[in-house]
């Protein structure tokens, strides 16, 4: 095992890991724009031909040459333009290496907002490794580390890209299993890994019920982690499941041990007084700034909290930021639904959204119309915002109040 020194040894000079972070941005932006979602960087080698490989045409060229431009500020290095004349991965690692030599102070990550167009959060590159930094104080005698998240989102930038240097594992102990059935975690983890996931990959890797080696830790961020799966995890052998809290817009901000705990700040964090439920960060440079928290925090202590509703009215389903209210306004389109509710299932009911639809007058009310109206949501929305369950009624669920109640679902 190799070790490299944080403040000597960029990320982006250890090549696999270079690679790894554009093939993963590749493979993301080519499968949004090809609405393939479960699109995968498997196996893709510096011979990869973006051209006759992928098949990438001139306008896919420019929309993924242009995120990968984005996302390492190569217009600072004024080489980005080589992107479009270079048609191999390859190409691409070398063209992102030598721009990062130039520049590499700041990166821009896409949030996983489902609303259109996702927001671009710039952040600093010291204080990303700040908070790699901390959390390498959380993971202690790693041996080697499995990614099952992509790379070059801000989550499984931090832990997979800038964690290992912290923790000494040289790039090559750094595993991706993303294209690896989930139910197989249990074989092919060993005593020291470091496994990062989310919530669904957990929940899908613990199902079987498989014993794990002993001094297993893993990491779930990306969305609420259920307390049946950290349940789940301890009966498993798992030693530790920690819950990261973060955004793409803040980077993380805290993490726990326990399900049965609140959330700690990050040692650089504290809570700040003049904002209603902020957060203050101590920068690198001995300055300090006020942190947007996209969630209401209720306090528990000066250093904890627990995580309350979205400001913006946002839930996250597999690690993407969902809009309800989105939902809703586009279910209202269809000509035979009169009014629509548009929740998160509760726990027990499942993990995706639920619709509560009120058909027009008239509107045919059978399996056929039902299967019709699915396939047309299924055409309008993205996989994480369609409603996986649809309940139908004469009105939208109410409370004694009059107020927006929950509902049951079949």
């Amino acid at each position: 095992m190799t070790s490299h020194d944080p403040q000597t040894a960029p990320w982006w000079t250890a090549r696999p890991a270079l690679t790894r972070f554009v093939a993963d941005l590749v493979a993301a932006e080519l499968g949004a724009l090809r609405h393939a979602p479960f699109m995968r960087a498997n196996n893709w080698t510096d011979a990869l031909s973006l051209e006759h490989d992928l098949a990438l045409d001139s306008l896919e060229f420019m929309q993924v040459a242009g995120a990968l431009s984005l996302a390492l500020q190569m217009h600072h290095s004024g080489i980005e333009d080589y992107l479009l004349a270079r048609r191999t991965l390859g190409d691409w690692v070398d063209i992102a290496q030598a721009a990062l030599a130039q520049h590499d102070s700041t990166l821009v990550f896409s949030s996983s907002g489902s609303t259109g167009q996702p927001k671009s959060c710039s952040h600093r590159l010291d204080r990303l490794e700040q908070e790699a930094q901390s959390l390498a104080a959380l993971f202690p005698g790693r041996r080697r580390l499995l990614a099952a998240v992509p790379s070059h989102h801000i989550y499984g930038f931090l832990c997979t890209q800038l964690l290992p240097r912290h923790l000494g594992i040289d790039p090559g102990q750094v595993v991706v299993i993303r294209a690896r059935l989930p139910s197989t975690l249990a074989h092919l983890a060993r005593s020291g890994d470091l496994v990062i996931g989310h919530p669904q990959f957990w929940q899908a890797a613990l199902a079987p019920g498989h014993a794990f080696p002993p001094d297993v830790v893993g990491v779930s961020s990306t969305a609420p982690c259920p307390d049946e799966v950290a349940e789940a995890a301890a009966r498993c052998g798992i030693a530790t499941l920690f819950q990261l809290y973060g955004a793409s817009e803040t980077a993380g901000l805290g993490w726990r041990s326990s399900h049965r705990e609140d959330y700690r700040l990050h040692a650089y964090l504290e809570r700040d007084p003049d904002g209603e439920g902020g957060v203050r960060r101590r920068l690198p440079d001995g300055g300090s700034e006020a942190l947007q928290v996209q969630d209401r925090l209720a306090w528990t202590g000066e250093r904890t909290f627990a995580v309350g509703a979205r400001r913006d009215g946002a839930v996250q389903v597999g690690g993407v930021n969902v809009y309800p209210e989105r939902v809703r306004e586009v279910l209202l389109r269809h000509p035979d639904v009169l009014d629509a509710s548009v929740r998160l299932m509760r726990p027990g009911q499942g993990t995706r959204l639920k619709a509560f639809i009120v058909r027009r007058d008239g509107a045919p009310a059978n399996a056929d119309a039902t299967a019709r109206l699915r396939a047309w949501i299924d055409e309008q929305l993205s996989p994480p915002e369609r409603p996986k369950a649809l309940t139908f009624g004469d009105t939208l669920p109410r409370s004694a109040m009059g107020k927006p109640a929950d509902w049951d679902i079949e």
